[in-house]
């Protein structure tokens, strides 16, 4: 059998027209995620329970970027919830020192809580030593000398930090040093027999008598820290790293460790006196400033803090982009886990005493101070203007009681009434006198035992 191949002839085809090439698409836009009246722009890093989001206010262009600390509702167990609440009424307490993070408002929704904070763009202290490095002694100077009188300004408004390190320390446009992370920070409420008891903090920074789980003096702590971040700013390195605590300890005790060759002695004398392992005999920040060492420092511009100034807000939105109402319905949108209300209502025995009662009211801070001040002088209390706010003192026979009024909105306002003298008087004689004259004005009380 023959083999044949069959050849097909190709008839070359027409070539058609080619439509010209499409543009290169633009590539898509990122997702706009709006919070509120803020923008939300970049992560800027996350704990162990929140993280934190860097947001641009929507109302004005040149109001300066926040930072938002974001914690998801579900993944909060009980332990977390006295730290919320103690964070929040620590920064709201020290919102007027220029060296410790600005806490601008509170929100909330079914799913997650929002704490609006001061955005420090340059990061974390931390990132300046990481590997090692150490900074130059003018730079040391700057930052120890801020961070001292932020945390005077603390023990002074009845706040232990508790948790002094250089990663909640940070630095804002212009370099200066911002301490922040209160989460770990203690009230006056947390005292029992004059002394603190949780065992708390980072072990590297930590004073002895809390990992001994003594009762300790929070403000002889912190000192402690102040002593430990002053040596590694200052060398690069931690005086006692031993990542064993028990071994830790024992140096701690023997005070082993060493200073190189760079460090001045007077300089070597104020580290020895802070690293004192008894806090009885410890330099305190108070006795700190008065030593002619830390008064040649390097001065930096301060501002004296004013504690009548405006207060943070505390509010709540209903969804993701909705517009925030007042500061108490935070405590009604967390009926269920964690609750808040201790930030806005008197402890259990204060109410039963009726040693202090909280009012809101709506109109301006200085026209209530103003009626508050008439209702006491009919009442023949002998009034007295506190410097620089919105803050009154009556006095009459034994009695004395602070009315301080604070600004929570633009036209939401928040009175606290405190008897801090006396107290009898006031409430048999005078206090439905007295709230019969608030009740004229407008008031809306946030207990029922007034």
């Amino acid at each position: 059998m023959t083999n044949m191949v069959v050849m097909e002839a190709r008839v070359p085809q027409p070539q058609l027209p080619q439509p010209p090439p499409s543009p290169p698409s633009p590539p898509p836009r990122p997702a706009t995620i709006i919070l509120g009246k803020y923008r939300l722009i970049r992560y800027l890093g996350q704990g162990s329970f929140a993280k934190v989001i860097e947001a641009k206010p929507l109302s004005n262009n040149d109001s300066p970027n926040v930072a938002i600390k974001i914690f998801k509702r579900k993944n909060l167990d009980p332990e977390m919830e006295p730290r919320i609440i103690d964070e929040v009424e620590a920064m709201r307490r020290l919102h007027h020192h220029p060296n410790i993070i600005k806490i601008h408002e509170v929100m909330a929704t079914k799913t997650y809580i929002y704490l609006v904070m001061e955005l420090a763009e340059n990061g974390e202290l931390f990132n300046k030593i990481c590997g090692g490095r150490k900074l130059k002694v003018t730079k040391v100077w700057h930052y120890f000398q801020q961070l001292v009188s932020a945390l005077r300004f603390c023990h002074q408004n009845g706040v232990a930090h508790r948790d002094v390190k250089p990663q909640n320390l940070f630095l804002d446009k212009a370099g200066n040093l911002k301490v922040s992370d209160f989460g770990l920070s203690a009230l006056p409420d947390r005292i029992r027999d004059g002394l603190l008891h949780t065992a708390c903090g980072t072990p590297a920074y930590t004073a002895p008598e809390i990992l001994t789980r003594r009762g300790y003096d929070g403000a002889r702590a912190d000192a402690w820290s102040c002593g430990i971040i002053l040596y590694h700013l200052l060398t690069g390195k931690l005086p006692f790293d031993d990542l064993n605590i028990a071994a830790n300890l024992l140096k701690i005790k023997k005070r082993d460790y060493q200073f190189p060759a760079s460090i001045t002695g007077n300089t070597q004398k104020v580290i020895y006196r802070l690293l004192d392992p008894n806090p009885k005999t410890r330099l305190t920040l108070d006795e700190l400033v008065q030593l002619s060492w830390f008064k040649k420092l390097i001065p930096t511009p301060s501002q004296e803090p004013s504690l009548f100034q405006s207060t943070p807000r505390f509010c709540k939105t209903e969804t993701e982009n909705s517009s925030a109402t007042n500061a108490f319905d935070i405590i009604a949108s967390l009926s269920s886990g964690l609750n808040l209300s201790g930030l806005f209502e008197s402890s259990r025995e204060e109410v039963i005493n009726k040693k202090e009662k909280r009012f809101t009211a709506m109109g301006e801070a200085e026209s209530m101070v103003e009626k508050v001040k008439e209702i006491g002088d009919g009442l023949g209390f002998r009034s007295e203007r506190g410097k620089g706010g919105w803050s009154l003192g009556f006095g009459k026979g034994r009695v004395v009681l602070v009315i301080e009024i604070m600004k929570l909105t633009p036209t939401l306002l928040m009175g606290e009434v405190k008897v801090v003298k006396g107290g009898f008087e006031l409430e048999e004689l005078q206090w439905q006198e007295f709230k019969s004259g608030l009740d004229n004005v407008g008031l809306s009380w946030l207990n029922n035992n007034v």
